[in-house]
This record gives C-alpha cells, sequence and structure tokens, in this order.
C-alpha cells in the first residue's frame, strides 16, 4: 500500500505540471517566496492532495477514498511521513530545500 500511495504522490506534481508550468508548482509550493521548497513547504503543500480525498474529514484515507479505491487505510501522519522521506530522495544534494530542478527530477 505505501508503495502505491507514493507513486501517487509522485505523480501529483507531474500531473500539476501538465496543467501549468514547472515554474507555476515550484512558485505555489515555495509559500515564503525564498526561491526554495523546504521540507515543511513541500509537505504542507503535498497534503492538499490528502485533504481533497478525505471525503469525511476524519483524517484516515479509508479503502473508498484511495486512488484505485482499494487498500489499507491511510491515516494524515502516515501521509506525511511518506511525503518527508519523499522529499529527502527528491533533496539530491542534500541540502534541506528543493530547487525547482530537483523538485522536477525523479527521486534517488
Amino acid at each position: 500500500m505505501r508503495a502505491a500511495v507514493a507513486a501517487w504522490l509522485l505523480w501529483l506534481p507531474l500531473a500539476v505540471c501538465a496543467q501549468g508550468t514547472a515554474s507555476s508548482l515550484f512558485q505555489a509550493m515555495d509559500s515564503n517566496g525564498d526561491g526554495r521548497v523546504s521540507e515543511t513547504e513541500y509537505v504542507a503543500y503535498m497534503s492538499q492532495g490528502f485533504y481533497r480525498l478525505d471525503r469525511n474529514h476524519d483524517g484516515v484515507l479509508e479503502a473508498d477514498e484511495l486512488p484505485g479505491g482499494h487498500g489499507k487505510p491511510v491515516t494524515l501522519q502516515e501521509w506525511q511521513d511518506n511525503l518527508r522521506r519523499e522529499f529527502r530522495k527528491l533533496d539530491h544534494h542534500h541540502h534541506g530545500y528543493l530547487t525547482e530542478r530537483e523538485l522536477l527530477q525523479p527521486p534517488q
């Protein structure tokens, strides 16, 4: 299940890019406008997907709320822990923030 959620999370930025530009995604994530996306900014932005999927707003994505309509329930904490792991994979230079280029490249 975690692999399915991780794959879906990585797909989300690419889907957003298809609707706009890479720069617009980066700017949307960079909430303080400092030219970098911190882990906090990344998790906050990407958690919006959880909130949209959590139709009953109970803080848990049940099987019927998950992409594909099945799987083990996922809590907000599990979702955000996964986002933090993905952030660290995307942060190729391990400097604690993402550049626009790192955000759009596959994780290592």
